[in-house]
């Protein structure tokens, strides 16, 4: 698990491999990543958006960019949290992804970002 906090919001990490198969006669690696987004700050946030950088191993890089996160702009009181599942796919057994989430401050009506630490993709039989 990989975590990091920006700005009193708390980012945790968990990833797993899912498997592969082949899609348009190329293989396909399916990762899978838990997100945790605590509030450990005294005001209330809203995360608006997300920026994604999803690297593999032969140097592709995919931007992923949108509202909110599965679908939900959550907002967090203090001291709550929102834990979300989702996933990507590789063309090869290792990667990583690494991004921010844009948030609103209620209490300042500021926005800021919010880092999402870098964590590593690797399917476990390729691991030496």
């Amino acid at each position: 698990m990989v975590q990091q906090v920006t700005k009193g919001i708390k980012i945790s990490v968990e990833t797993n491999f899912e498997g592969s198969f082949y899609k348009n006669y190329k293989i396909q690696y399916a990762f899978g990543y838990t997100v945790t987004i605590e509030n450990q700050s005294k005001d209330s946030v809203q995360l608006n958006t997300r920026h994604w950088e999803i690297l593999d191993a032969l140097n592709n890089v995919e931007i992923v960019e949108g509202d909110g996160v599965i679908g939900k702009k959550p907002v967090l009181k203090p001291g709550e949290s929102h834990t979300y599942t989702s996933g990507c796919l590789l063309t090869s057994p290792f990667g990583a992804m690494q991004g921010f989430y844009n948030m609103v401050n209620f209490t300042t009506t500021k926005k800021f970002k919010v880092v999402i630490p870098t964590f590593k993709l690797s399917a476990p039989f390729a691991i030496n």
